[in-house]
């Protein structure tokens, strides 16, 4: 089906519709409660393989607009990302406006579940930025369409250690295609934000004997874990001019971009964040022109939805450390097939992604 241009004239008359159509999106759901101040989006993105699945991030957005690009970007990685991975999930993602720390209240997480619950199963949630277990334990009360659920409720808790594994084994794979060895010793490895999942990373990493330098906003968080695992603290403004080997981004996303690209030194960026490149055609081409190999996030993080994934049927921990940990085989055989064909990484995990969801989608047309 030939998919039509989108105009500038149109994205200016009906914004919304206008950007759904830029990557198919299927549906997006706007969430407002005056009586708990609940501001959210619920996007979905595609559901041709599954259910859509994908974590709820709670932020303090400057305005609608940027939540709104931000949740379909999110929702549109996480269709790629359970594809690539094998899952029979589809993609989607929720954003709730507001400070976590100043709104976040027992009421305005349940009534965002019945919102997600008037959706009848089409969009699973889980935890993102802001959001915990214990969240997922009170949405839960309003919707049974809820995973990352705490272990004592027959969850798997928090995913953020094989996430991290996922990124650990990815960068293992990214180092053997740049050096000959995916022996991350003695590799010099900047981690740009320590939360649960980049500070798993830093142990990873430390415990195979890589030199690590972090950075974080958590000034306090950042000295515990110096002091645990014996990093190095760097300062933000000089974090993109460290003689480094791989740059792992784990916070938010696009710190790939135009300012940083010249700046950065490193030959490998792989991390945990979402959306790493700030522009995905443009950074995803000059990545390469600069000679660092980009490994694509929504591959490199893939042990999260892994892990949830296998909350669905049961957790099985083994079965989802065991699947996280073909990570290393995905991240290789991409870089493989960008060499073969002559482009990007980050074209070549979009082509993975596309040709199981269009395989799919022809046996479902199929009566």
């Amino acid at each position: 089906m030939e998919v039509k241009a989108i105009k500038d004239t149109d994205l200016a008359n009906n914004p919304v519709i206008a950007q759904m159509g830029l990557n198919n999106h299927e549906q997006v759901v706007f969430c407002n409660d005056n009586a708990t101040g609940l501001k959210a989006i619920i996007a979905i993105h595609n559901t041709i393989l599954g259910p859509s699945l994908g974590g709820t991030r709670m932020w303090a957005y400057n305005n609608e607009m940027e939540a709104l690009n931000d949740v379909l970007r999110l929702s549109r990685g996480m269709t790629y990302k359970s594809s690539v991975a094998g899952l029979n999930l589809g993609g989607g993602k929720a954003v709730i406006i507001g400070d976590a720390k100043k709104v976040k209240s027992e009421a305005l997480l349940r009534r965002f579940g019945k919102f997600v619950n008037s959706l009848g199963g089409k969009y699973i949630t889980a935890e993102d930025v802001a959001m915990t277990s214990r969240d997922m334990e009170i949405i839960k009360m309003e919707t049974d369409y809820v995973s990352g659920l705490p272990e004592n409720m027959g969850g798997s808790g928090d995913p953020s250690p094989v996430t991290a594994y996922g990124v650990y084994v990815s960068m293992k794979a990214s180092a053997r295609e740049v050096w000959g060895s995916d022996s991350l010793n003695g590799k010099k490895i900047l981690v740009q934000g320590i939360g649960h999942v980049g500070e798993s990373l830093v142990g990873h990493l430390s415990k195979e004997g890589a030199k690590v330098y972090i950075n974080d906003i958590n000034e306090e968080r950042l000295k515990a874990v110096a002091d645990k695992y014996k990093a190095e603290v760097v300062k933000a403004d000089g974090m993109f001019d460290l003689d480094i080997d791989v740059y792992a981004p784990c916070a938010l996303g696009a710190t790939v971009n135009d300012e940083t690209l010249s700046r950065l030194k490193c030959k490998v960026i792989c991390g945990a964040a979402n959306n790493q490149l700030a522009n995905e055609v443009i950074h995803g081409e000059a990545v390469g022109k600069q000679g660092i190999l980009y490994a694509p996030d929504f591959v490199v993080n893939a042990g999260g939805i892994i892990n949830v994934y296998y909350e669905l049927e049961g957790y099985n921990s083994e079965r989802a450390l065991a699947h996280a940990e073909k990570i290393y085989d995905t991240t290789w055989n991409l870089f493989q097939m960008a060499k073969k064909e002559g482009i990007p990484t980050y074209m070549a995990a979009n082509k993975l992604g596309e040709q199981r969801l269009e395989a799919i989608a022809r046996i479902n047309a199929v009566l």
